[in-house]
C-alpha cells in the first residue's frame, strides 16, 4: 500500500464546503526524510511543483535547476538566486520566461540553448541531452548537497514514486509536463556525478494538472455538453484521441456504464500506465481499453467507431492530419467532437484591477505548435475535412481553487508578466476577492461536434 502522505483542506467557491488538497511540498519533504536527505539538488520543468518547498523549506534545497519552464512565478525563489539555474531555448516562451524572471532573481545563472525553441511539449532533453547534462553538472558541482542513505533502487513514498541511479550528491529530477521519462537521455551522464533520483506519480507534473482540471465543475460541464452533442447511441464504440491521464474517460465510463465500449489512446506510455492505474482504482479498469498510438496515424481500421473525441490535443500536432484521421476511423454518421484552447479569445480574472494591468493579463498564453490549432480556425478545418451538421460552441471554463495545480499553471504566467509595483496591486486585489469569496478566473476553449457524411 502506498503511503499517501498528509492532507490539508482549502475553501471552494463562495458558500461551499472545504475540499481536500494534497501539498506537493509536504510530499517532497516526506520523501527527502525517507531517503535520509537534509538537503538535495532539484531539477524540474514545472516550477510550481517545488514553489511551496522553496518558499517554506529553502534549507532543504541545494542547487535548483529550472529546465525550460514555460510558466514561472519568481516570488517563491526570491533569495535563492545564487543557487538557481534557468535553462531556456534561444527563442520562444521559455526564453521570454527566463528573461523576465532574471530581473527578479539576482544572482541566478542562465543557460541558453542556441537555435532552439523549447515549447511546453518539446522533448528538450532528448534533443539536447549532452548540453543540458553538462551545464547542470557544471552548475551544481559548486553547491554542496547530501548523498542519500542506502535505499532500494526504486520505490514509492508519500504518493511519489522514485528510481535511484548513480552515486554522489542527490539530484531529484521531477517530471517534465509529459513524463518523468523525458529525463532518460541525460540520466547516464548525470549519474556519473550524482545520485539521480527520478520522481514520478500522479501528484507531480502534467498528471496532477490534468486530474485537477477534470475536477473543476465547469470543465465537467463543458465535457457533458460535448457528450450531449455527440449523443452516443447504445452499443456505439467511442474513441478518445490523446487521453492523457484518462480523467475524461473515467467520467465517460461512469456516465455510460457498460453501454458503450471505450478506447482511450495516447502516444505517451507514462500517461497510459498512470491512466490504467487510476481507472483500476475507481473500479473502471474493465470499462476502458487504453492503447498506444499517434493522433496523426490512428492504429484502427476505417469506420471503427461511432463516436470520436479529442480534448486539448491537436494544438500540439499537425491538426489537419489528426482531424482527417478522426474522420477516417469514424463510421458513416459517426460524430466527432474536438476541443482546443482558444488563444484568440481573452481570458478573464474576477479582480478589481487598473486597466494597464488588465491589458497585460487578458491575452491567454500563446501556446500552439506550428501546425496545431488553438483558435476559431478549428471550425473551418472540421468543415473542410468533410464534417457536416457542425455544432460550434466556444466555452469558458472557470477556476476557483487558488493553489491547485491548474490554477498555478494559469496564475504563474500572469505573475511573470507584472512589475513589482503591479504585483503589489495584483495581490491586494486578489486578497480582497478571496475575502469576498469571489476569487475566480475563466479561460476560453473552442469546441465543436460534426457528423461524418455518407
Amino acid at each position: 500500500m502506498t503511503d499517501e502522505g498528509p492532507r490539508a483542506s482549502r475553501p471552494h467557491a463562495a458558500g461551499t464546503a472545504a475540499v481536500p488538497i494534497e501539498s506537493p511540498a509536504e510530499r517532497l519533504v516526506a520523501l527527502l526524510d525517507h531517503l535520509g536527505l537534509a538537503r538535495a539538488h532539484v531539477a524540474t520543468q514545472i516550477p510550481a511543483d517545488i514553489a511551496e518547498l522553496a518558499a517554506s523549506h529553502p534549507q532543504r534545497l541545494a542547487g535548483i535547476v529550472l529546465c525550460t519552464p514555460v510558466r514561472l512565478d519568481p516570488a517563491p525563489f526570491a533569495g535563492l538566486g545564487d543557487r538557481l539555474l534557468m535553462i531556456s531555448g534561444e527563442y520562444g516562451p521559455t526564453f521570454d520566461v527566463a528573461v523576465r524572471a532574471a530581473d527578479r532573481l539576482p544572482g541566478a545563472e542562465r543557460h541558453i540553448i542556441d537555435n532552439y525553441e523549447a515549447l511546453g511539449w518539446s522533448d528538450v532533453v532528448r534533443d539536447c541531452a549532452a548540453e543540458i547534462a553538462g551545464c547542470m553538472t557544471g552548475f551544481l558541482a559548486g553547491i554542496a548537497g547530501d548523498a542519500p542513505r542506502p535505499a532500494a533502487s526504486e520505490g514509492s513514498h508519500a504518493g511519489i514514486s522514485y528510481r535511484i541511479e548513480g552515486s554522489g550528491p542527490a539530484l531529484l529530477l521531477l517530471p517534465f509536463f509529459l513524463a518523468p521519462s523525458q529525463w532518460v537521455p541525460a540520466i547516464a551522464l548525470l549519474a556519473r556525478h550524482f545520485t539521480v533520483v527520478t520522481l514520478g506519480g500522479r501528484h507531480l507534473g502534467g498528471i496532477a494538472a490534468l486530474e485537477d482540471r477534470a475536477r473543476m465543475p465547469t470543465y465537467r460541464a463543458m465535457f457533458r455538453t460535448l457528450l450531449d452533442t455527440i449523443a452516443p447511441r447504445p452499443g456505439e464504440a467511442i474513441l478518445d484521441v490523446g487521453c492523457g491521464a484518462g480523467s475524461l474517460d473515467r467520467l465517460l465510463a461512469a456516465r455510460l456504464g457498460a453501454a458503450n465500449p471505450i478506447t482511450a489512446l495516447d502516444a505517451n506510455p507514462f500517461w497510459l500506465a498512470e491512466a490504467e492505474a487510476l481507472a483500476a482504482e475507481e473500479g473502471l479498469g474493465q470499462a476502458i481499453r487504453f492503447v498506444p498510438g499517434n493522433a496523426e496515424a490512428l492504429p484502427f481500421p476505417d469506420g471503427s467507431f461511432g463516436a470520436v473525441f479529442s480534448v486539448t490535443v491537436i494544438e500540439e500536432c499537425d491538426a489537419d492530419r489528426a482531424i482527417a484521421e478522426m474522420v477516417r476511423v469514424a463510421a458513416p454518421g459517426g460524430r466527432i467532437g474536438i476541443i482546443v484552447r482558444a488563444i484568440d479569445l481573452p481570458q478573464w480574472w474576477n479582480l478589481d484591477l487598473p486597466e494597464p494591468i488588465r491589458r497585460k493579463i487578458t491575452p491567454p498564453p500563446q501556446s500552439v505548435a506550428g501546425k496545431g490549432v488553438a483558435d476559431a480556425s478549428l471550425y473551418r478545418r472540421m468543415r473542410r475535412a468533410g464534417l457536416g451538421d457542425l455544432v460550434c460552441f466556444p466555452f469558458l471554463v472557470t477556476l476557483d481553487q487558488p493553489g491547485s495545480p491548474i490554477w498555478r499553471y494559469r496564475e504563474d504566467h500572469v505573475l511573470s508578466l507584472l512589475t513589482e509595483e503591479e504585483l503589489a496591486t495584483w495581490h491586494a486585489a486578489r486578497t480582497k476577492a478571496a475575502e469576498d469569496g469571489l476569487l475566480l478566473m475563466a479561460h476560453p476553449l473552442h469546441c465543436a461536434v460534426g457528423t461524418k457524411q455518407g
